[in-house]
């Protein structure tokens, strides 16, 4: 394998105690770290002086389950509104890229517009916005809705709003706002356009109230696994975050998407495309390995399958059987990709009820030393099964502490990540232009 140029593109995703269900009850984790700023501004300049190009924190609308049995074995019942921790977050840090998940099923696209330009404009030009359709049926009962939008309705409704949304980031041109005090002008009216949109889903008039960003537009992120979701990555998406653990999938993912951009006239290297990993480093492969497995055993089977919930369905009813039997029969396609995904993986590898929310709570995982992790960033870097990794830090704040601590200055020797940022945007960091403006 020949070692492909360039380095690599690493995010860092903040999850309320760690990534791990378990982490919070662990003596290196913090059970109170849910809603402690001070946790959330050391994570985030961590990241910064460890060069990452940004952090980026995921979202429901939803309590985390209607499970209150399950929830109270997790830190996952409280969260903070990611636009509202990233602002703050902002205003600790000068380089990091800060992005944020925001549903196009339950918001208005005037709503996203305007807030995530807020954050570029705060940020000085660090936004990207995760855009998802929702997939817990819990957010749709917040919304006044019985029942959740079809999953072909969420992605229609989400290609017209993405489409609104830029629109509006364009109403205002490069050079608007003027400040000429000597001539009583702001802005300049004829750079301000309403856009007159009317389609399906959406007739909204704008402009937006907010001038054009310090970096043209918010960089636009998303997780598409299913067909719908793989078109509308492929056509708006500049960040991906691919769900792939297995390298091959990965591969025939990274090509897929890459190709079908290409089908949108994009160019490949418009894209980075990004698996999740969870990287668990210890001085030791022993080391590393202990601990994990510590997080592991501290999995309540309650919780175990309240975790298969979220990726199954809250349909499949698990209660009744035995956690070290076999999963049941399963309809797949109905819920989306992540339910056949790991339908698929229980059936190919024989994996028990535990054995299967086991793998989902390690997400990818590689546990032992900075020079494993190296070792297997590089594989997938080399292999085009991924031009980076959003990663899953365990534990707060020592899954971060370690990795920046351990793993960069190997990665950094080897000649695959930067050592020093090129520039102060989200855009900057991964070499992205600013969009060319949409046709009416």
């Amino acid at each position: 394998m020949s070692k492909r140029a360039g380095h690599m593109n690493l995010l860092a995703m903040i999850n309320n105690g760690g990534h791990h269900l378990t982490a919070w009850q662990h003596p290196k984790g913090q059970a109170g770290a849910g809603l402690n700023i001070q946790t959330y501004t050391r994570i985030a300049q961590i990241a910064e002086k460890g060069l990452l190009d940004a952090v980026f924190i995921a979202d429901v609308v939803a309590l985390w389950g209607q499970d209150l049995e399950a929830l109270t074995r997790t830190s996952r019942g409280e969260h903070y509104e990611p636009l509202t921790l990233l602002s703050y977050l902002a205003g600790v840090t000068q380089h990091i890229g800060l992005i944020a998940t925001a549903t196009t099923s339950y918001n208005e696209p005037y709503h996203i517009a305007r807030k995530f330009a807020s954050l570029d404009h705060l940020s000085g030009g660090r936004a990207g916005w995760n855009v998802v359709t929702s997939v817990v049926g819990a957010e749709s009962r917040n919304f006044g809705r019985d029942a959740h939008f079809l999953h072909n309705e969420r992605y229609e409704r989400a290609e017209e709003f993405v489409d609104v949304v830029r629109k509006l980031w364009q109403s205002w041109e490069d050079g608007a706002v003027v400040k000429d005090t000597k001539n009583s002008r702001y802005f300049l009216p004829e750079k301000v356009k309403n856009i007159h949109h009317t389609g399906k889903h959406f007739s909204v008039e704008g402009p937006l109230n907010i001038s054009r960003t310090p970096q043209g537009e918010p960089v636009l992120v998303q997780a598409g696994a299913s067909e719908s979701g793989k078109r509308l990555a492929a056509r708006i998406a500049e960040i991906i975050f691919s769900p792939h653990d297995e390298i091959k999938a990965a591969q025939h993912y990274y090509h897929d998407i890459k190709t079908m951009a290409s089908q949108f006239g994009r160019a490949k290297e418009s894209i980075r495309i990004l698996p999740g990993i969870t990287p668990v480093v210890g001085k030791t492969r022993q080391e590393a390995k202990d601990f994990f497995e510590q997080l592991q055993n501290l999995i309540d089977p309650v919780l175990g399958r309240r975790l298969l919930a979220d990726t199954l369905g809250d349909d499949i009813d698990l209660s009744h059987h035995d956690v070290d039997g076999p999963l049941p029969d399963i309809p797949i396609g109905n819920k989306g990709s992540r339910r056949d995904f790991a339908v698929a993986l229980a059936k190919e590898k024989q994996l028990s009820i535990r054995q299967l929310y086991l793998h989902l709570a390690a997400r990818n995982a590689i546990v032992g030393t900075a020079e494993d992790i190296a070792d297997r960033f590089e594989e997938w870097y080399d292999s085009e099964a991924a031009d980076g990794f959003n990663l899953f830090f365990t534990h707060d704040t020592g899954g971060i502490e370690d990795f920046v601590e351990l793993v960069i200055p190997e990665l950094q020797k080897r000649g695959r990540f930067k050592k020093h940022y090129s520039g102060n945007t989200l855009r900057s960091h991964f070499g992205f232009d600013v969009p060319s403006l949409l046709h009416a």
